[in-house]
């Protein structure tokens, strides 16, 4: 029978750092609420947890990198809101932060979690950062326990 691996949510013995826009602060900070629940429920010490605020979701990926260079962290957790407008803004920010934020994990060998809300309305982030959709900052930080309990366990092979 074939040998099983997976991540746990116990995050009793993790050190995380969370990075966090302003920009939509109204929704960053419901984001931010969410993980701070997601850390206490799963047992993270929250003297354990750096929290970083960035200006923007493009600025995500660099503050991340910068953090997971450090060796300090068993993963790290962006979270930012991107609302589509009237102009391609939309595409550039939310594009190159995914695509920054998808880099550094690969290029460091940490987990970085995607926790940005891309929207097309108010209404549809909203229901993502605590509304009818849940909290993709509780999400994102369920993600981050999984994924560096999952790395603890391959890093043992």
């Amino acid at each position: 029978m074939p040998r099983t691996l997976e991540g746990g949510l116990d995050g009793q013995d993790l050190t995380l750092a969370i990075v966090v826009s302003r920009f939509n602060k109204r929704l960053t900070e419901r984001l931010l609420g969410g993980a701070q629940e997601a850390l206490a429920k799963h047992g993270v010490d929250p003297e354990r947890v750096d929290v970083v605020h960035v200006p923007g979701s493009f600025e995500l990926p660099l503050t991340a990198q910068r953090l997971a260079e450090t060796g300090r962290y068993q993963a790290v957790v962006c979270l930012g809101c991107v609302v589509r407008g009237e102009t391609p803004h939309f595409d550039y920010v939310a594009g190159q932060a995914a695509s920054g934020i998808a880099r550094v994990g690969l290029d460091t060998r940490v987990p970085v979690i995607f926790g940005v809300v891309t929207a097309d309305t108010l209404q549809q982030a909203l229901d993502r950062a605590g509304g009818r959709e849940g909290n993709k900052g509780f999400d994102a930080v369920l993600t981050a326990i999984e994924m560096a309990n999952l790395l603890k366990k391959l890093d043992a092979l």
